[in-house]
This record gives C-alpha cells, sequence and structure tokens, in this order.
C-alpha cells in the first residue's frame, strides 16, 4: 500500500518479509486458523482430506503435518491424525468405524475411560460393547458376531500390565474381515510397532513419552490403509478435531530424546521392579519384562523393551486405606495420573470395582518410574514401606 495505514491497519498488516534462506533444526510453529489462498481456484481446488493443499487450520499447518508425517514414520504407517488428547483420539476411531447395530470387542484390562466410552455407546448409541479376556489370544474368533465392527486391543493393560497375544488376535480378526484398533501408548512406537503384529489403526496417547513434559495433551491416530484413514478423516473432520502449533511444536521437540528417555525409564524400572519384589510387603509385580506377570511370554516374543510403568500388588494383610497412607508418604513420587514425564508417580487403585475377575485381594499401586536416580526412588519407597 502506498497510502499511509492506520496504527490498527499496521497492526494487522505489516509489509516485513524475512529474508530467504533461514535453516533451522527446530520446526517453524504456524499459528493459524484461517488459511489464505493465492486466488479464488487455489480456494477451490484444495481438499483437505489429502493433505496436498492447505486449506483451514483444523485440517493442519506445516507444524502439524510434520509431526504427523514423523509419528506415522515410527510405528512404519502411511498416514496419522491429530487429536487433542490421547482419549479424543480413541473417541474419533470408535466413532468413525461404529454404528447403531454395531458390536465392538474391548479386552476387560482396557484403559478405563475408554471402558466408559463403550459402556456410553451401549447405553445411548445402540452400539453393543463387550468385554473380552486380554489373554485370550486367537480364541477371540470365537467372539466375534456378525455385527463386529472393530476389535479393541491394548498392550499391555495400562493398570493391571496383561500382555495380549496381539498375533493372534489380529490373525483371528483379519480372517473374518473385522479391523483391530490398538493402543500402543505403553510401547510408544518404540518397544513394539502395532503394524508389524497386525493391527490396523495404532492409537497413541502422545501426552505420555513422545512429550515427555507432563505438559501437553495429545493423541493420534495412525493407519496404512488409505480407506480405512479416509473414514477416520471424515470423523476428525466432523468431529471439529484440531491442536494448535505450540503443543505441535513440543512433541516434535520431545521426539528427537524420546528413544534415550524410554530406555532410561526402562532400566530404572527395571531395578526398581526388581528391588520391589524383595519386599514381604509386595504380593506380586506386575511388570511384562518379568517371567511371572502374565503375557510375559509373549512380551518377550513381541516387544524389546518395556518403558518406565509397572505396578505391584500388596499383601492382602495390608488394608486399601494402609496402602493409601503408603502413597501419600511418598516424597519423590507424585500423586497423579499418566506417564512418561520426568518425575515418578504414583497410584492407588481398588481393582475389584475395575475387573470382573480380579481375584487379588491386596491392593494395586501403579508406578511410573521417571528419570530420577533410581536408587533414590528405591530409598524412597524403602521409608514409606517402613511407614505402612
Amino acid at each position: 500500500m502506498t497510502s499511509k495505514k492506520s496504527i490498527q491497519t499496521t497492526l494487522t498488516h505489516s509489509d516485513y518479509r524475512p529474508p530467504a534462506g533461514f535453516a533451522a533444526y527446530p520446526t517453524a510453529i504456524h499459528h493459524a486458523s484461517t488459511v489464505l489462498f493465492k486466488d479464488v481456484a487455489s480456494l477451490r481446488a484444495g481438499d483437505w482430506r489429502n493433505k496436498t493443499a492447505y486449506t483451514y487450520g483444523l485440517h493442519g499447518t506445516p507444524t502439524t503435518f510434520t509431526l504427523e508425517a514423523r509419528l506415522a514414520a515410527i510405528e512404519g504407517g502411511k498416514h496419522c491424525l491429530l487429536a487433542p488428547s490421547g482419549l479424543a483420539a480413541i473417541s474419533m476411531i470408535l466413532l468413525a468405524l461404529l454404528k447403531a447395530g454395531d458390536d465392538v470387542l474391548l479386552p476387560d484390562n482396557v484403559y478405563n475411560p475408554t471402558r466408559e466410552l463403550g459402556r456410553w455407546l451401549e447405553r445411548d448409541f445402540g452400539v453393543s460393547a463387550r468385554f473380552y479376556d486380554p489373554l485370550v489370544g486367537g480364541a477371540i474368533a470365537d467372539l466375534i458376531r456378525p455385527q463386529t465392527k472393530l476389535i479393541w486391543t491394548e498392550a499391555p493393560g495400562s493398570v493391571s500390565m496383561e500382555v495380549p497375544d496381539l498375533p493372534a488376535i489380529c490373525a483371528a480378526a483379519r480372517a473374518k474381515g473385522i479391523p483391530v484398533a490398538l493402543d500402543n501408548t505403553w510401547a510408544a512406537g518404540l518397544a513394539l510397532r502395532g503394524f508389524d503384529v497386525g493391527a490396523d489403526i495404532v492409537m497413541q496417547a502422545l501426552t505420555k513419552y513422545q512429550s515427555g513434559g507432563s505438559d501437553v495433551l495429545m493423541g493420534a491416530a495412525i493407519t496404512r490403509d488409505a480407506a480405512l484413514n479416509e473414514h477416520l478423516s471424515m470423523a476428525h473432520m466432523r468431529l471439529g478435531m484440531g491442536v494448535g502449533g505450540d503443543d505441535a511444536y513440543l512433541v516434535l521437540r520431545g521426539l528427537e530424546t524420546m528413544k534415550l528417555r524410554f530406555d532410561a525409564h526402562d532400566a530404572a524400572a527395571r531395578k526398581v521392579a526388581g528391588w520391589l519384589k524383595t519386599r514381604p510387603e509386595i504380593a506380586k509385580v506386575l511388570h511384562p519384562a518379568f517371567d511371572d506377570c502374565p503375557g510375559h511370554d509373549v512380551w518377550r516374543r513381541d516387544f524389546t523393551g518395556a518403558g518406565g510403568l509397572f505396578s505391584v500388588v500388596f499383601d492382602a494383610r495390608y488394608s486399601g486405606e494402609q496402602v493409601d497412607r503408603f502413597v501419600d508418604a511418598l516424597e519423590l513420587f507424585g500423586i497423579g495420573y499418566s506417564w512418561g514425564g520426568t518425575h515418578s508417580l504414583a497410584v492407588p487403585y481398588r481393582m475389584q470395582g475395575m475387573r470382573r475377575d480380579w481375584t487379588d485381594a491386596g491392593a494395586l499401586v501403579r508406578l511410573n518410574i521417571g528419570l530420577e536416580g533410581p536408587d533414590d526412588l528405591i530409598a524412597d519407597l524403602a521409608q514409606a514401606l517402613a511407614k505402612l
């Protein structure tokens, strides 16, 4: 513009253009709701579904496209959709593939909000949601009905830690033309790649290891099949799911150190878990890398690591209230949900109210082993156990 602009116009329309040639390692953060087109023809030609053009901030920017591509590469997938949380990604998958009259199979050790989603779909939307033994393996074929449209899996269960035989479940599902979705948050695509064992959709809660800072909520749904991605993309659009550039940048930054952090979590957790196995207060250590954890043989066959999350079951002589006081007495462990962050966490669970077939009488505590020194964490656990 050649005429003098008002201060308000100056504030919203800058004549400055940065010089070409700038390069740096971090991905640039693109903030956008409105995306600008060079002309009307470009506006009309843009198709948000195939990601060949930028059309609206909700459907992606260079920042979010970059994150999606890197997440797909980690899992060995081709397509990725971002959601505002892991639970949002789960909801998107279920709503994309299920309608009234359909049936979905969910493992009985599933992430509790996923369980609540299943119950909600059954109560209000006419979808049959049935829960199966997570160790059922190939026998899941006997549970598949003509109305079954999706089998959900979680490896391992994020509280009780059973490891399912994913190749067997996926083979049985494929024989009957049923897609399998895998919540692969525990392994983060590092200790297990879901497509390698037969999953059709891999869900990740990027809130965990990918972020690593306990400060971002985000989820992802990753696929290889274009038609399946199309179903998910339409649900993604209709549900209005999107993430901001700043959050996407934080996850991108976290990805560069994720493998180093995951391995450090894993080593520390095995050391802490091994020490807890020696304690008389602890009846069971539920850690997939330990040979007495349900599904350990499957873990040893299919996984290459374990991360920092495991659970312990206290001896039945300790009441739930005593175990709660143990958690309260911890000094280095925060009391809070989630995992994958640098700080250790502890959460007590009353499993009898969560699982139909739970037989252990003692209280369960789930531990996320962070990046503190493991000897310091062991000392903290020891002083809290002394207060039981």
